[in-house]
């Protein structure tokens, strides 16, 4: 298991190879569909400190409000591949080290990875209270009312939140490679 701080530097996700695992410690911003479609129309500047050397989870978290404070109940990560058409715009404007999520990127996503210095982190799916205990503190929530609950920007500083590289920065694709096997095996099968 390899530890991750976040913010990190271009040379330390460089280092980081397919079928790394990684434990996450710092900041994650959740960002989803309204959200990456802001960040590409309307390139606002109150993200940029949050995403510069850091990390987008595709995630629209279930939160607890207790008085003024916010408390992960559920944290599990969305399909990713949503994204693939703002994602490597995002990820050279705001200078995003590492997209969290489920299910892989596309061709576009994989070429930022790797112009910017960047993984994408396959996080496990269906076990979203699990991930929620890993996010220990919510420090803020961004466009609550006007993307509401599941789109909104919630900045959470996570420990020990657990994820493999399935995308690196040298352009390597889990995702294209499972997906390449599977097609050969199939062609195989079918006499083709």
């Amino acid at each position: 298991m390899i530890r991750l701080n976040l913010p990190t530097s271009e040379s330390e996700i460089r280092k980081l190879k397919l079928g790394d695992e990684i434990s996450l410690y710092g900041v994650i911003v959740t960002a989803r569909d309204a959200a990456h479609k802001l960040m590409v129309e309307k390139k606002p500047d109150f993200v940029r400190p949050l995403l510069k050397n850091g990390a987008i989870y595709h995630c629209g978290p279930v939160m607890r409000q207790e008085g003024d404070r916010w408390t992960a109940v559920a944290a599990g990560p969305t399909t990713s591949i949503r994204e693939e058409p703002y994602e490597a715009e995002v990820m050279e404007t705001y200078g995003v080290r590492v997209i969290i999520g489920k299910g892989g990127m596309g061709p576009k996503t994989l070429a930022a990875c790797q112009k910017v210095g960047a993984i994408y982190l396959h996080a496990v799916g269906g076990a979203a209270v699990l991930q929620a205990d890993n996010i220990v503190e919510v420090q803020d929530v961004l466009m609550l009312k006007e993307l509401g609950a599941p789109e909104a920007f919630w900045v959470c500083r996570v420990e020990g939140f657990k994820g493999v590289v399935t995308m690196d920065a040298a352009g390597q694709s889990l995702h294209a490679r499972v997906l390449e096997q599977t097609k050969k095996q199939r062609d195989a099968l079918l006499g083709l």
